[in-house]
């Protein structure tokens, strides 16, 4: 029996979850959004600190959407719609449940209407921890070194 069985637990601690959603998430970007995403997630944490996680999710909307549908050629559109991904898993107990037919939209919809103070803050919380992953991803994957 090793001294560390009892130690780790079969349950993913959050960091775990985080980086394995973020790594699903890195895999997908498409090919003409990684520069893009890699930058926007380099940047994004310090502008939710400075604007606020609905301000930035409005923003990545504007930037990413056309017509009410996500842009394939835009990393806004991936960037929001990873975020939103992640507040919208049930573990995370927002309890985001609107009619949009985007995640995008779910999230910016619950910020505006529905959500308290206390779970604003967690879900800023959440975003901002999420995007560290994503970012320390990107910057493996999409470095160059040419």
């Amino acid at each position: 029996m090793s001294p560390y069985e009892n130690v780790v637990s079969p349950q993913q601690s959050l960091e775990q979850k985080r980086a394995a959603f973020a790594w699903d998430r890195i895999k997908k970007v498409p090919e003409g959004n990684k520069k893009e995403y890699g930058s926007l997630v380099k940047r994004t944490p310090a502008d939710i600190q400075v604007n606020g996680l609905g301000q930035t999710l409005a923003f990545w909307r504007a930037k990413g959407y056309k017509n009410g549908h996500p842009q394939n050629n835009k990393a806004d559109a991936d960037v929001l719609l990873h975020v939103s991904e992640w507040l919208l898993m049930d573990e995370r107990h927002f309890n985001i449940n609107n009619n949009e037919q985007y995640e995008g939209n779910k999230v910016v919809y619950w910020i505006s209407h529905d959500a308290t103070t206390d779970t604003y803050r967690r879900a800023t919380s959440e975003a901002i921890a999420i995007l560290l992953w994503l970012k320390r991803f990107a910057e493996a994957e999409f470095s160059s070194d040419s």
